[in-house]
């Protein structure tokens, strides 16, 4: 429907979409089980220092012997600041601390510059790392940020580095990451990959949908969709279920009203299917949902 070269959402049970449509706040908490959380902030405040807690809770537990670190989205932003502001205050000591980068854009043949606008590298250094003090931040080999030769940063996941959170925003297409849907096409023209074939997925360079296309016009360049790439360098599953926990950031400024709910509806139901990446994670231990309630919003017919 929305793409009918690639696989998404729409392709999934009438039922389903309209019964995740019918979710209230109060439904979405209830749709907590074991190994799935569901929480709600009643302030933007609260929501983005919550988030921004993660990265401390987790950096606190590193230490030579027992290096930890957190993985992190660049979408939402707003809890980088925080983090920063929060080391500087507590005096915190990062020298064994780790973070791991989620994505990276990919143009002619590598990851994009540094110094190119959109580069998540820049937003993460800009809005956290060079705002923390010189004396208190991690050294420069704690830092792992994907590139077009992933090998060094797979090698980073199997180091030994425990990786106690990773965050994640949710995009149009209901990924986390750049793990979007595949294309219509080859062995997937009628049927999307299996839920086993896609949790063998490893950090790689990916096709994005172009939903994701559109929706980074929207939220980062100001929809001007011509100017995004259409590549990425992307973590994986298999990264992904080597971290301790995953926590999931719903502003309300990324996916939509509905898509809020389908995810959350898919993964504690436990329904699996690769046309909505996220539902992969009803199968990961331990997950859980962050909502702003003023981003929640409603599944209601509402003129503009």
């Amino acid at each position: 429907m929305l793409a009918p070269d690639w696989w998404d959402f729409t392709t999934l049970d009438d039922d389903l979409l309209n019964d995740a449509a019918k979710l209230t706040p109060k439904d979405l908490v209830q749709l907590s089980r074991e190994g799935f959380s569901v929480m709600l902030y009643d302030t933007v405040e609260d929501f983005y220092l919550a988030e921004a807690l993660e990265y401390i809770t987790a950096w606190k537990q590193s230490s030579a012997s027992n290096p930890v670190g957190i993985c992190g989205p660049i979408g939402p932003v707003e809890q980088l600041p925080l983090v920063a502001r929060i080391v500087n205050e507590l005096k915190m000591d990062l020298s064994d601390a780790h973070f791991w980068g989620m994505d990276e854009w990919y143009i002619n043949g590598k990851e994009i510059g540094i110094t190119h606008p959109l580069s998540f590298e820049k937003a993460d250094r800009e809005l956290c790392f060079n705002c923390i003090n010189k004396k208190l931040r991690m050294p420069e080999s704690n830092l792992h940020f994907p590139k077009a030769d992933t090998g060094e940063y797979i090698r980073s996941w199997e180091s030994g580095i425990r990786c106690a959170v990773m965050q994640g925003g949710q995009g149009d297409t209901k990924h986390w990451a750049f793990n979007d849907p595949v294309r219509r096409e080859g062995k997937y023209k009628d049927t999307p990959p299996t839920p086993e074939e896609f949790r063998k997925l490893t950090t790689r360079v990916v096709e994005l949908h172009p939903i994701t296309c559109m929706q980074n016009a929207r939220t980062s360049g100001g929809g001007v969709v011509t100017g995004i790439p259409t590549r990425a360098i992307t973590v994986g599953p298999v990264e992904t279920w080597k971290a301790e926990k995953v926590s999931i950031w719903h502003a309300g400024t990324h996916d939509n009203p509905f898509g809020q709910r389908l995810t959350a509806l898919m993964i504690s139901k436990r329904i699996v299917d690769s046309s909505v990446p996220m539902s992969l994670l009803a199968d990961h231990p331990n997950v859980q949902f962050n909502y702003f309630r003023g981003g929640i919003g409603i599944c209601e017919t509402k003129m503009h």
